[in-house]
């Protein structure tokens, strides 16, 4: 129970600065404001944001469910979490937070808000690479590396969806 009022405070804040409040900065110093009528980018832009939504919300509780832990990097998982989203690619939350702000970015027709996007998954590869791999490589050994071999870091494989 406490892993999940922890994930909740992350998921808050993670969420709160990177997903709500940088993207509206960003929105409003390029001065663009809510369509006044909705077209197909609206449309396509509120199914892309919620399914990405839902993908990111599924991990947090499977970090907390599962885990036992959350996606901050000072209070991980105690346990491998290779259920849920994890089935299908190694970074589902990040692919989730990728599509809800990208669904922003197409919903408000934002070009800056599309260049956010990119700069955030070019900085959450690098940490990936970085920081998050070698790290669970560390924590979880043999059980990680099989893991690997069997999902994809970004893309879902075959494999992956049998």
């Amino acid at each position: 129970m406490f892993a999940i009022v922890r994930t909740i405070t992350y998921a808050t804040v993670f969420v709160g600065l990177l997903l709500v409040y940088l993207p509206a900065r960003i929105l409003a110093w390029s001065g663009i404001a809510r369509p006044t009528m909705f077209a197909w980018p609206q449309i396509a832009g509120i199914v892309i944001a919620t399914a990405g939504a839902l993908v990111a919300l599924s991990c947090l509780w499977a970090f907390a469910w599962i885990g036992k832990g959350t996606p901050a990097p000072f209070d991980p998982p105690r346990k491998l979490v290779v259920r849920g989203p994890y089935r299908f690619v190694r970074n589902p939350m990040y692919v989730g937070a990728g599509l809800a702000v990208g669904g922003a970015a197409l919903f408000f027709e934002s070009i800056q808000l599309l260049a956010f996007v990119a700069l955030f998954l070019l900085i959450t590869h690098l940490f990936v690479l970085f920081y998050e791999e070698p790290t669970l490589r560390g924590t979880f050994g043999a059980e990680y590396e099989s893991y690997c071999g069997r999902v994809h870091r970004w893309w879902p494989s075959a494999r992956a969806l049998h």
